[in-house]
């Protein structure tokens, strides 16, 4: 595998190192040692997937708060999407900062999400799906989010969106006094 950090500390663009011939392509998606080498957590409690019909649609942003934050590893499947993680470490010099990434079958790249990260995409293409494992079970009472186009992160969306679920467009201005709570 390939660990790039992005420009948030600690996050990282990962990719396949393929193993080519005429029948394809061999590489690992997953290894627990080569992230623990990396300084990574690897520690994964739950996987989880997820399906948009339609090019447009939006999921996030999203984040559980202590003691249940979650680091996930972001992979498109089928598809394509753009990925967007926000640093939402106060004592980090990217805190509030965001980097979105294309993600994609072909490209076969993913995204390392560290915990106090927030997390969202937008399919690119109908019928997007993405697999993700994250280090900590869903928790319903420690899951927070920030609205997509909250102006405090002016995150810059390749396509417009078009489908967003209810409780994603209810999320109040990021406040940064009240987030964690």
């Amino acid at each position: 595998m390939i660990f790039t950090e992005t420009k948030l500390k600690g996050a990282y663009l990962v990719e396949i190192k393929k193993l080519e011939d005429e029948r394809g392509f061999f590489g690992r998606a997953w290894c627990q040692q080569e992230f623990e080498e990396h300084g990574l957590n690897g520690n994964i409690r739950q996987i989880n997937t997820s399906s948009s019909v339609k090019k447009g649609t939006m999921r996030g942003m999203h984040y559980q708060v202590d003691p249940y934050q979650e680091t996930k590893f972001i992979r498109c499947t089928r598809g394509r999407i753009y990925d967007v993680i926000i640093d939402l470490r106060p004592d980090s010099p990217t805190f509030m900062q965001w980097v979105g990434h294309e993600l994609s079958e072909e490209n076969c790249k993913m995204v390392y999400v560290p915990d106090n990260f927030a997390h969202g995409m937008v399919s690119l293409e109908d019928h997007s799906e993405i697999y993700y494992p994250v280090t900590e079970f869903y928790t319903p009472g420690s899951e927070r989010g920030i609205r997509f186009d909250d102006p405090a992160f002016n995150i810059e969306w390749p396509i417009d969106v078009s489908e967003v679920s209810e409780k994603d467009k209810g999320h109040a201005n990021f406040d940064v006094n009240t987030f964690y709570k």
